[in-house]
């Protein structure tokens, strides 16, 4: 999940010539971001700049908000829905959603994805949601998987916050083939590292790179194990397993068992995942951490997430602070799967203070129990990934990166 945008980073390349390294978080450039141009959508979600991630921040504000209980204020919703374009994809912000969507705008399958899984949380956008699902269906890879846009080649976390939409769109991604025959977890597992890596067994690529060669990312692997799993944004824990080693296979069961054995890993060294931005030598990256969280509760259950969760809690709340509304959601959604109560994060309230980034819901709840409800149930219907995708802005220059790390161990 850095929930997190996949590849937006594609602009990010091209602006800074460094294909493949990605920078920072969605969150981090969210707070980077320079003040917009124009005036801000009353029913948007956060105060930074919308243009490279609007959608995305709105998608997940709603299906954290969905997760506990909370119902979004209307204009939120209807927001997101008039984002939509009349093919059924999304861009990453329309500042005129009332221009038709034309061979100019840049729809992408992220923000598309991550709209139908808000949408379908929310519920009343049936038609919305249809016309979403079967865009994505169209982007469909020969490999079964998803690129960031139409003929880009897939990679992790595009194709998991896709299945996820599928997901949360009543769709089962096994009958979500491609002309080939393939499905988006056939597609994840062709980016899956074999057990024989050693301390990269087990973890997901992003996209292989030009000599078809497969590097470890712990945010395509967070990404990837929730896309195995079949769920999205915001899972169920799962059940712990008889072993915490990795275990040869390709199935979608394997990927995401292995998957979430490597991000153990990594979490079991310093309780977090180090950010992979230029000059921050050992800095936390706390929303991969948080996705990684998530992505291990669900497949392997909580056990294995406890002191990484207690790390978040004890040190991630000002970056949210600073970042905003995906930030919380992350934190969210962790939350969620690990069965702790985000309204108490460490004397915090995330949904508190998510609420408070937007407009007023038009109800809240005082306190989790319907949310335990749906923790209790295991399962991951109002779907995360990834990500994802977004920017941050550098001196004198705002340069796109993607959410995803492609090149983090």
């Amino acid at each position: 999940m850095n929930i997190r945008r996949s590849a937006a980073l594609v602009a990010a390349t091209v602006a800074i010539g460094a294909m493949g390294a990605q920078a920072a978080t969605a969150d981090d450039a969210a707070s980077a971001s320079p003040s917009p141009k124009t005036a801000l959508p009353s029913g948007l979600y956060g105060k930074g700049d919308p243009t490279f991630d609007g959608v995305w921040r709105q998608s997940l504000a709603l299906v954290a908000q969905d997760t506990v209980g909370v119902k979004p204020a209307q204009k939120a919703v209807d927001w997101l829905a008039g984002q939509q374009c009349e093919n059924g994809g999304f861009a990453a912000f329309r500042a005129e959603p009332t221009k038709p969507c034309d061979t100019k705008t840049k729809i992408d399958s992220n923000a598309t994805a991550a709209a139908v899984q808000a949408l379908a949380a929310v519920g009343g956008r049936d038609g919305e949601v249809a016309k979403g699902v079967d865009r994505l269906k169209k982007s469909q890879n020969a490999d079964g998987g998803w690129g960031y846009s139409l003929g880009m080649d897939s990679d992790a976390n595009s194709t998991s916050v896709a299945i996820g939409a599928l997901v949360a769109a009543g769709e089962k991604p096994s009958e979500v083939k491609s002309g080939k025959g393939k499905t988006g977890a056939d597609a994840l597992a062709s980016l899956a590292l074999p057990c024989a890596k050693g301390k990269d067994g087990g973890a997901l690529a992003y996209q292989p790179d030009k000599k078809g060669r497969l590097a470890a990312n712990a945010d395509a692997t967070a990404a990837g194990v929730l896309g195995a799993l079949g769920a999205g944004f915001a899972p169920g824990k799962g059940t712990a397993p008889d072993t915490y080693t990795c275990e040869d296979g390709k199935s979608a069961e394997a990927v995401a068992h292995n998957g979430a054995v490597y991000l153990q890993n990594q979490l079991d060294t310093h309780l977090y995942l180090k950010s992979q931005l230029a000059g921050s030598t050992d800095q936390p990256d706390y929303g991969n951490t948080a996705d990684a969280v998530t992505a291990v509760a669900a497949a392997e259950g909580v056990k294995a997430t406890k002191d990484s969760y207690t790390w978040l809690e004890k040190n991630a709340k000002g970056w949210a602070a600073q970042t905003g509304p995906a930030a919380y959601a992350e934190l969210i959604f962790a939350a969620h799967a690990t069965g702790n109560d985000p309204r108490d994060f460490g004397g915090t309230d995330l949904v508190s203070a998510l609420n408070k980034t937007g407009p007023e819901p038009a109800s809240t709840k005082s306190s989790a129990s319907d949310s335990d409800e749906k923790k209790d149930d295991g399962g991951g219907g109002t779907n995360w990934w990834i990500i994802g995708v977004m920017f941050i802005a550098a001196v004198g220059a705002g340069f796109l990166f993607s959410g995803r790390k492609k090149q983090q161990p």
